[in-house]
């Protein structure tokens, strides 16, 4: 058996490890979804730049989600280190707080292999459920979510024993965690905020779910008030809703089939509770954690990691081994098989982007402040080389803008992202959308007015090899065409400058 202070050293070990692995190499490997990596590093610079999201610029993403490149770009002084040092620096944040939720609540044989599920899951560069050579930082808020509910519900089992302070640490990290998702993606947020009010009506855990909502609500409150931006987020919440929402119950059907067997898992384990210690308030608690975890899921472009699920089956383990009934000894094996193939893929994903970030594998972005990210195919599936000609068209432009001679700027890019001004270091306009993806936060009916967008804008690049830029030119081109002049074409781009007033 392992000792008392066993599990808090090697959780604490796991997670020094995979910050380690992260920020050690100082670089950025992408070989996949490179269009959603030029996001945050273009968020990075906006920050860099003084700008503040959801005042500055448009997104339905919270705050956190450009504030952690920019941390890491602080921190190190490029944009390779950006997000790698950014995720190294709250991996550091989020483990004291999974010590001391999982070591105060879960036997050591359960609490150090979901500990290590939920860092590594944090940890890896990767899309969740996609094969292990797409490395990629793409999408990585929903790591943070994942990762967040899945300690957050952990909380739903009260403490082993009573510990000097073990209430306000409670309140302190359950706070934490539910103002980290909702500052990262208000889905997640919304998840955690109807745990706690789940919470304020079971019995024993009243007064940490109030104390934990007020401690949430004060923080909002001073949050806004040096953000101001808490009104403009919502806006851009309900205009992607408008967007893209509206999937009902029918989008439910995939994610529960490709994750079929999780929800086994999670049924068999909480069958067994709920039969040697039947609770009405454990039933409802093992079906919300697999009906979130599938409408989260549901509305995201991964296939896989429902960490609630897993976090449900840990509780439900937990009830068994406390009952100490003839299953006590066979569940945190079962658990453990259960929760290992993944723990070990993301750490072989992890170690994987480390080493070829160590090696400087694969090839620069061709832009100057984009040394330290670097593109390389690995087993691709096959885009037949779209990604390859779509990183290299970036040189190009970057070669032509500086042919354009002094005082470019602020740059814009008809297309989902813009790599030119972080790449080249130049003033980022204001009052555009940090991204623009088709069908999901623009459409045709629904788009920021031209006016608006190109406000603050001098030169729009138009590429011809584009992730969504044909889409675009269709709502925007014909303010292109009266208030810009193409100057300068290549084989990748069309250069357009504003033209002067009475042109």
């Amino acid at each position: 058996m392992m000792r008392h202070a066993t599990p808090p050293v090697l959780i604490a070990l796991i997670g020094l490890a995979c910050a380690v692995l992260l920020a050690a190499p100082g670089r950025t490997i992408t070989s996949a979804f490179m269009n959603d990596v030029l996001i945050f590093l273009d968020g990075a610079h906006r920050i860099h730049w003084g700008q503040v999201p959801n005042r500055d610029f448009h997104t339905a993403l919270g705050p956190l989600v450009y504030l952690i490149p920019a941390a890491g770009y602080w921190i190190t002084g490029n944009l390779g280190g950006a997000l790698p040092v950014g995720m190294a620096l709250l991996i550091l944040i989020f483990t004291p707080i999974a010590i001391h939720v999982l070591e105060s609540r879960l036997r050591p044989v359960l609490a150090v292999p979901f500990g290590a599920f939920l860092i590594l899951l944090l940890a890896v560069p990767m899309n969740l459920g996609d094969r292990i050579g797409a490395l990629s930082f793409a999408m990585f808020y929903n790591r943070i979510g994942w990762a967040g509910l899945g300690l957050l519900v952990v909380m739903y089992l009260p403490p082993l024993a009573a510990r000097p302070w073990q209430e306000g640490r409670d309140v302190l990290c359950a706070s934490a965690l539910t103002l980290i998702q909702l500052y990262t993606k208000l889905t997640y947020g919304a998840v955690a905020l109807a745990f706690l009010v789940f919470l304020l009506i079971v019995p024993g855990q009243r007064r940490r779910a109030a104390l934990s909502l007020v401690l949430v609500i004060a923080t909002a409150a001073v949050v806004e008030v040096f953000w101001r931006g808490t009104a403009s987020h919502l806006a851009d919440l309900m205009e992607t809703a408008r967007i893209s929402g509206g999937r009902g119950l029918a989008a439910l059907i995939g994610p529960v089939f490709r994750n079929f067997a999780d929800l086994t898992v999670l049924a068999l384990i909480a069958g067994i509770a709920l039969w040697q210690r039947g609770s009405a308030w454990d039933a409802v608690f093992y079906v919300a954690s697999a009906a979130t975890g599938l409408l989260i899921v549901s509305q995201n472009a991964h296939n896989w990691g429902i960490a609630t699920i897993y976090a449900g089956s840990v509780v439900a383990a937990q009830r068994i081994m406390a009952a100490d009934g003839s299953m006590a000894r066979a569940v945190p094996l079962a658990l453990l098989a259960f929760m290992l193939p993944p723990t070990l893929y993301h750490a072989s994903a992890l170690v994987l982007h480390s080493g070829l970030a160590m090696a400087n594998a694969g090839t620069p972005l061709g832009l100057p402040a984009f040394q330290g990210v670097r593109y390389t195919r690995l087993w691709s599936a096959g885009d037949r080389g779209f990604s390859r000609r779509y990183v290299d068209s970036f040189q190009g432009g970057g070669a032509a803008l500086a042919g354009l001679g002094q005082g470019i700027g602020p740059v814009a890019t008809l297309d989902f992202a813009n790599p030119f001004s972080a790449g080249l270091g130049l003033r980022p306009p204001k009052g555009d959308n940090a991204w623009l993806h088709w069908n999901r936060n623009v459409s045709r009916d629904h788009h920021l007015p031209p006016e608006q967008f190109y406000r603050d804008v001098k030169i729009i690049m138009e590429p011809k090899i584009g992730i969504n830029s044909v889409q675009l030119h269709s709502i925007y081109g014909p303010f292109i065409d009266r208030h810009f002049t193409p100057v300068r074409e290549t084989d990748e781009w069309t250069i357009h400058i504003r033209r002067e007033a009475g042109e």
